[in-house]
């Protein structure tokens, strides 16, 4: 029988190869789990992260998605009073009582005769805040104070409460769209800017609102007296969207457009 015997040296040759071996795969299987680890983590962080800008929360509207030809005006004001008269028998001219009006509450309390003739003519209010200033810049509990503010004088002024907001500038960030949800509040943007507010040429208002409006979609346009423009370019738009077979409609009817599919829509008094 060959018994091969084993030295005291070859036995910690042995025993520092089977060190060195199991070492490196010891240094290897750390670095997969470290690894593995780390990819954990972003994993997590990214899943987080998706979770804070899911569709589950509170978002901001700025067209519906319809195939009806139904279109929603839209007019801001925050200051001055010589642009709403003339913007008013535009569309009292044109037999038009289906739009929204989004009006800061310091405006308003100045503006009461002009907010009430807003409101005879059949127009929807909604709320463009009380102080004009960004919203994501504030804290939560001034963001709540703005848009509770706007609430109970807008509510005073015109003897009802709304329930649609467009923020001052169009400028939002997650909070802001959470506490208004929380005051009930429906945040609105626009998907077509008029850039009325610009006063980049009547012609070039009118262009661009009838080549970018599409089915459901919110239009931007203003009523404060830096506007200077926007009553030239209201009557042409709103022939030529009639001409294309749209149907003015309010906020509210183009949000809740689904419950009106089996109602005759109109955009005038018969």
């Amino acid at each position: 029988m060959n018994i091969k015997a084993i030295t005291p040296i070859g036995g910690i040759r042995a025993l520092k190869f089977f060190l060195i071996l199991n070492g490196r795969k010891l240094r290897k299987y750390t670095f997969i789990l470290l690894a593995a680890v780390f990819t954990a983590g972003v994993i997590y962080i990214e899943t987080n992260d998706v979770s804070v800008f899911s569709d589950s929360g509170p978002s901001a509207i700025y067209s519906v998605d319809t195939d009806k030809k139904i279109i929603a005006l839209t007019f801001d004001i925050s200051w001055g009073d010589k642009r709403p008269g003339p913007i008013l028998e535009v569309l009292k001219e044109n037999n038009l009582n289906k739009a929204t009006f989004f009006l800061s509450s310091p405006w308003s309390q100045d503006h009461p005769e002009i907010v009430q003739q807003i409101v005879e003519q059949g127009f929807e209010i909604g709320s463009h805040g009380h102080k004009h200033v960004n919203y994501s810049t504030l804290s939560d509990e001034e963001i709540r104070k703005q848009i509770s503010t706007a609430h109970r004088i807008l509510t005073e002024v015109t003897g009802t409460a709304p329930n649609l907001i467009r923020m001052p500038n169009g400028d939002f960030d997650k909070r802001v769209l959470r506490i208004a949800d929380e005051l009930n509040y429906k945040v609105i943007q626009w998907d077509t800017d008029s850039l009325d507010w610009m006063n980049i040429g009547v012609d070039k208002i009118v262009n661009r609102v009838l080549t970018k409006a599409h089915p459901g979609d919110i239009i931007l346009m203003h009523a404060s007296d830096s506007c200077e423009q926007t009553h030239l370019a209201l009557p042409a738009i709103i022939d030529g969207l009639r001409e294309k077979g749209y149907t003015f409609v309010t906020v509210s009817e183009l949000l809740y457009e689904t419950e009106l599919k089996d109602s005759e829509i109109r955009d005038h008094l018969p």
